[in-house]
């Protein structure tokens, strides 16, 4: 693995123990973790199944744009536009 690499990955694992210990900084700061405010079997089923739907529509997304870059469909609907623009590249 590069310098640069292994650089970035640092820098990530950082930011990531940085956002952790924000958020158990914040939890406690509101009193989180006592029993009358502790998140029951449902709640954190209901967490996870939406993350892992974010997830999934992000990573959709994604994949959609890059499909549609490579497919060569944005060169055409950009050719089409540029071909209808007035020559003193005013409004259509």
């Amino acid at each position: 693995m590069s310098r640069g690499g292994l650089l970035m990955i640092v820098c990530l694992l950082a930011m990531l123990l940085a956002a952790a210990v924000g958020g158990v900084m914040a939890w406690n700061a509101m009193g989180g973790g006592g029993p009358e405010q502790g998140i029951s079997l449902h709640g954190f089923i209901a967490l996870g199944l939406g993350i892992l739907g974010s997830l999934i529509v992000g990573g959709g997304l994604m994949a959609l744009v890059f499909f549609s870059s490579r497919s060569g469909h944005d060169e055409a609907v950009h050719r089409e536009v540029t071909e209808r623009m007035p020559p003193d590249g005013g409004q259509l």
